[in-house]
């Protein structure tokens, strides 16, 4: 359930990894037919099933790029997957401090704002969990991809179910939210 009314469920999306699966030396990857000057200017655009598109924009999420891609990601892979342009995360210059949690963690939930969110990465950690537990206020769910795969229909299956159970649990807080107005004791009509 979105925090703010009128708007939906952030879904902050990398590409590498989630999108475009790499890494697996004995797995030949699939190849998807698309725009050609996209997947010449480059070849791993060719490993982005097109089929990715729907099933993101069916979620029912407000899609975001988080990704290194910054507004390439608009031109080279919003049209291979039949998507409008998105916004796009715009990263700080200097990288937080050293540590565990990943360098997208910290400006992501600035972004969010408070706003419940996934985010789908494939670097994701359990640091970057435990921070955003504690440093964002609203639900989020952080969603780590395996990067040889790239997103899966067990991935979509994970993402259905917690944005189904956050929608279950959404009617029941608003009921424990709304409380009846009374009229104090002597104060009749």
């Amino acid at each position: 359930m979105p925090a703010h009314p009128g708007t939906l469920m952030l879904l902050f999306l990398d590409v590498d990894g989630p999108l475009i699966p790499f890494g697996a030396a004995d797995r030949a990857y699939p190849v998807f037919a698309g725009p050609a000057p996209a997947a010449a200017a480059h070849p791993l655009l060719a490993r982005v099933d097109p089929a990715l598109g729907p099933r993101l924009a069916a979620l029912g999420c407000e899609l975001v790029w988080a990704t290194t891609w910054m507004d390439d990601a608009n031109s080279c892979l919003a049209p291979r997957l039949g998507l409008p342009a998105l916004p796009v995360v715009e990263w700080p210059d200097e990288e937080g401090p050293p540590g565990l949690l990943h360098w997208k963690t910290r400006p992501l939930v600035a972004w969010a704002a408070g706003r419940p969110f996934i985010w789908v990465d494939d670097e994701i950690t359990e640091a970057d969990r435990a921070w955003t537990a504690v440093h964002h206020p609203g639900p989020a769910l952080l969603h780590r991809v395996d990067h040889r795969y790239g997103l899966t229909p067990a991935d979509f299956g994970t993402l259905e179910e917690w944005l189904g159970a956050l929608a279950r649990r959404a009617p029941a807080r608003r009921r424990r939210t709304v409380r009846r107005r009374r009229t104090p004791r002597g104060a009749g009509p």
